[in-house]
């Protein structure tokens, strides 16, 4: 099955590199574009994408074809209170552990299960951590320092730091908000436990 493509079309380079990695992290099946302009969309044939993340002046300088598209549609905004009739909205002007939760809840709530995805390949789907670590890693994408994880576990400070190493080794991983990520498609914390 081809991966399926999602489209960002905004033409502020740094938050489109951005966006692109943290959809990558949340979507690792996903083949993510990136255009600096609607006809540059327009030119790679744009019905191919599954969805479109939008600038809010690219959205509305192209508001029919956005509009004939509306489910597939995410406009990204700066403020948080911004509503657009009908269009989902990702506010990007927020810290990342934020900005990460809210396109996991889009996730989740558009795919719930992976529905109208593929499935992952197998390399992504095995167990990698031990169940000492799932639980490690699981208290701190929950937001506690390494002190509560020790005390939560009955364990020392330094072997929590052990874990929080090793898991961070084995995963490839440099910031808990990639653990987040990482937590929460793997269904080892609940996205609003976060």
């Amino acid at each position: 099955m081809e991966r399926p493509k999602i489209a960002i079309i905004d033409p502020n380079t740094l938050s489109v590199l951005g966006l692109k990695q943290i959809l990558q992290n949340v979507m690792p099946i996903i083949d993510v574009h990136a255009f600096g302009s609607f006809d540059e969309l327009q030119a790679s044939n744009p019905k191919q994408y599954v969805h479109y993340f939008a600038a809010m002046s690219v959205v509305l300088d192209n508001r029919q074809f956005f509009l004939d598209h509306v489910r597939k549609t995410i406009v990204l905004t700066t403020s948080q209170d911004t509503q657009m009739g009908g269009f989902k909205c990702l506010c990007i002007n927020v810290p990342e552990k934020d900005l990460v939760r809210s396109i996991l809840m889009m996730q989740q709530g558009g795919h719930p299960h992976g529905r109208n995805l593929p499935p992952l390949p197998e390399t992504l789907n095995r167990q990698i951590l031990s169940n000492r670590e799932l639980e490690v890693l699981s208290l701190i994408v929950q937001g506690n320092i390494n002190k509560e994880i020790a005390d939560k576990l009955n364990i020392g400070l330094a072997t929590v730091i052990t874990h929080r190493r090793n898991i961070m080794d084995k995963l490839g991983m440099k910031s808990v908000s990639a653990l987040t990520i990482y937590a929460v498609m793997h269904g080892y914390v609940d996205i609003n436990d976060i």
